[in-house]
């Protein structure tokens, strides 16, 4: 994929954002469970980075994805990756789909409230029960008038006690289960609607995770994104964002993961050299650098094919599945050449070591991703290539 001006424009202006605004509070955001959505996204809204590939006429820039995959791939920078994702869910997960499929009334109210950062969003799939099996939500909305009724809860929701609005999917009908799901734009100040506390995850501790219930809450039925019953699909291709973001956002984190370890061990000495020195240490750190370099191929290749209007279904779930595997490789790797410094909790690479984890479960667990992978192969059983 060949870059322009304009491109290496946003990268370094995000990099130098996440420098100089982010990374010297993410200690402090990491200590207290929470960083300030409201405020970060405010920041983020006035520059255009939440509204990089959204149309022009709700305040985006209009640009093709490949722009906001430089936004993706820099926010692999931010050393806590509970806000990386939180910004992410709030650009690759939350709106595609109502910016895609959305009403002009629909996308005029809640749209551009989340690509100026006026609000903070979050998407509503994954439920207790119901995690990469998304057909198996429970969650209903029933027609009343023109409104839908709510009841359900949805579980592990990115930016939850902070959120504004919540893009849920639920079923809108006793039909098919791939048939009767529709998107709904759900405000968080409505009657009925409550939280847990917020949830004690093995990472991404400065996000704020929470379980959402539903009792009785009522929506205007012009909230639904698209057409009744298309929830299931649209939120498929929502996925496909969601991949290619999660793909896109490691590869830096990666890279400086690497980057601290070649730091630390030319520095740390046993047995009268430097760590870096020994052969299997240096090898081993230029193999992890090569895996990374592959990985950013397949992500620009598949994001080159999506800009072009062709299906990414498989390239997408093929770089899905590759970071969730190769981020815990190239932590783990890394973590041991630290040492006994690499166990403490504050490591960065410590940090990284957590935080990535949520990769292979997250948007799509790695054995779904195999299952898609192998059905577009032909090679599922019963079925012919």
């Amino acid at each position: 994929m060949r870059f322009t001006e304009e491109h290496d424009a946003i990268r370094q202006a995000v990099a130098h954002f996440i420098d100089n605004e982010l990374n010297p509070r993410t200690d402090e955001w990491e200590q207290a469970g929470l960083f300030p959505a409201h405020e970060v996204f405010r920041q983020l809204g006035e520059l255009g980075f939440l509204g990089i590939s959204k149309p022009v006429e709700y305040g985006g820039m209009g640009l093709d994805y490949s722009y906001q995959i430089v936004f993706s791939e820099e926010l692999g920078r931010v050393r806590s990756g509970g806000v990386s994702m939180a910004i992410g869910v709030q650009t690759d997960m939350a709106t595609p789909a109502l910016a895609k499929f959305g009403s002009d009334w629909l996308r005029r109210e809640f749209l551009t409230k989340a690509i100026s950062g006026e609000a903070v969003f979050a998407i509503g799939v994954s439920e207790s029960g119901a995690g990469s099996d998304v057909a198996a939500i429970k969650t209903t909305a029933s027609k009343d008038g023109d409104d839908y009724v709510i009841n359900g809860s949805k579980m592990w929701i990115t930016n939850s006690t902070q959120a504004d609005y919540i893009c849920l999917l639920a079923n809108t009908s006793d039909g098919a289960a791939h048939k009767n799901k529709s998107l709904i734009i759900v405000p968080t100040d409505l009657p009925g609607i409550s939280f847990s506390d917020r949830l004690d995850k093995l990472g991404m501790r400065s996000s704020d995770t929470a379980q959402v219930f539903f009792d009785n809450v009522r929506v205007p039925r012009k909230h639904r994104i698209g057409e009744e019953g298309m929830g299931f699909q649209y939120q498929m291709m929502q996925f496909q964002e969601e991949r290619l973001f999660a793909a896109a956002g490691n590869l830096k984190t990666m890279e400086c993961c690497i980057n601290d370890t070649i730091e630390y061990t030319r520095e740390r000495k046993a047995f009268g050299q430097s760590i870096l020195d020994n052969q299997v240490v240096h090898f081993r750190l230029a193999e992890l650098q090569t895996e990374v370099e592959a990985l950013r191929a397949l992500v620009y290749d598949a994001v080159e094919a999506y800009v072009a209007g062709e299906d990414v279904t498989m390239k997408a779930s093929m770089a899905k599945l590759k970071v969730g595997r190769l981020v815990r490789e190239v932590t783990d790797s890394c973590l041991q050449y630290w040492g006994g410094m690499g166990y403490m909790w504050d490591n960065p690479v410590a940090r990284a070591y957590r935080d990535t984890r949520l990769a292979s479960i997250g948007a799509g667990a790695d054995e779904v991703m195999l299952g898609i992978i192998c059905k577009y192969m032909g090679t599922l059983p019963g079925r012919m290539k």
